[in-house]
């Protein structure tokens, strides 16, 4: 039997409802772990001495309350502006806040994981830039507007706009690196070694270019699909119909 597009929708809908529980659960746990272990964690460890600190902990607590934060803005946002979100988008945005705050933050992904920061920057980008194409899509079926924005703004607008995001999250992550003394943009070692240098601007440099490269590669696919279907869409409307028998 074949699936109906309202099928798939409600399928959609319930896998996102899924994750949104999953993460939820996980965030609020982690939120009350790091909170407890944050009290009794010592300030600084002897050298030689591997072990977590309180500013470990507090990056861990920030995190995860901040993820139970901004898991439900998409939602409300998309309600109060009326933007029909596809459900795919809600459960890749859980997903990259799972791996990149419980699984990252809690369980030491970032240093266990080899490029996992890196994994989860080029995640975010295609979603991001999905999310922009999105955006256009909206407002293009709106009737608020009078234009039609063509594919080529569109491509442009949504690499811009996931780049945007993208450079807004390390301002965020350097400001709090600066307010609270932690560590997200991992300027030191998980051995508590200060780095110098370009290898101090490694990690925030290194984070853009992949944003800015899985924003690039997405959008082109897209751009290069779009006139794809546009052009086969045309020379089917330009058929000579066929004389009935």
């Amino acid at each position: 039997m074949k699936k109906t597009p309202e099928h798939q929708a409600q399928r959609h809908h319930k896998l996102s409802r899924i994750f949104e529980i999953i993460l939820f659960v996980s965030l609020a746990a982690a939120s009350v772990y790091s909170a407890i272990r944050l009290a009794g964690a010592p300030q600084s460890l002897p050298a030689g001495v591997e072990g977590k600190t309180r500013s470990d902990y507090l990056l861990m607590l920030t995190q995860c309350i901040l993820g139970l934060v901004v898991m439900l803005l998409p939602s409300r946002a998309a309600r109060r502006w009326k933007l029909p979100v596809p459900d795919v988008l809600y459960v890749q945005y859980y997903m990259f806040l799972y791996c990149a705050i419980y699984l990252g933050e809690v369980f030491d992904f970032y240093y266990l994981v080899p490029f996992w920061d890196t994994l989860l920057h080029s995640f975010s980008a295609v979603m991001l830039s999905l999310l922009g194409i999105t955006i256009v899509d909206v407002l293009n079926r709106s009737g608020k507007i009078s234009v039609s924005l063509s594919p080529g703004f569109t491509a442009v607008f949504a690499f811009c706009f996931a780049l945007a995001l993208g450079a807004l999250w390390e301002i965020y992550e350097y400001s709090f690196d600066a307010l609270l003394g932690l560590n997200m943009q991992k300027f030191r070692t998980a051995q508590g070694v200060d780095l110098i240098g370009r290898e101090a601007l490694q990690d925030t440099m290194e984070d853009l270019i992949w944003d800015a490269a899985s924003a690039f590669c997405t959008t082109a696919i897209w751009l290069l699909l779009t006139r794809k279907r546009a052009k086969q869409d045309s020379e089917t409307k330009n058929e000579p119909c066929k004389p009935a028998k």
